[in-house]
């Protein structure tokens, strides 16, 4: 096969900053060992992978999906809060004393994130002392 070019890509992937950015993420995969699908005809890595994306043998958006998670660091998960633990009653208290506690249905406050965040705001560091 004759060298891949730019044209031969670009009708696959249409932003050729995408294109650069996915063949040298395949490339990449191609060093640490992952299988070729097209013969390596005694091309370099990067051509390969663009020969590769050209041949459409491997999936544009598959090779974009695994460069976003090797480039996560950090990958939020949304858990539930867990739920408010009832008081545990200490050996000093009495246990009219923990049923006056029942009794009352005691509710905490909770504080939203924003609640926080906007009391944040108005906080000024401490002054750097030496010390530290």
């Amino acid at each position: 096969m004759a060298r891949v070019t730019v044209e031969d890509c670009i009708d696959k992937v249409e932003n050729r900053f995408e294109l650069v950015l996915l063949a040298a993420h395949r490339a990449r995969m191609i060093s640490s060992g992952s299988p070729l699908t097209v013969d390596r005809d005694n091309d370099k890595n990067p051509v390969v992978a663009l020969r590769e994306i050209a041949d459409q043998t491997v999936s544009p958006e598959d090779l974009k999906e695994d460069l976003i998670h090797s480039l996560q660091k950090y990958v939020e998960v949304d858990e539930p809060e867990p739920e408010a633990v009832p008081l545990v009653p200490s050996s000093q208290q009495s246990s009219t004393q923990v049923n006056a506690v029942d009794d009352a249905n005691v509710e905490f406050d909770r504080m939203s994130e924003e609640d926080l965040l906007r009391g944040l705001e108005g906080l000024v560091p401490p002054e750097r002392s030496d010390d530290i």
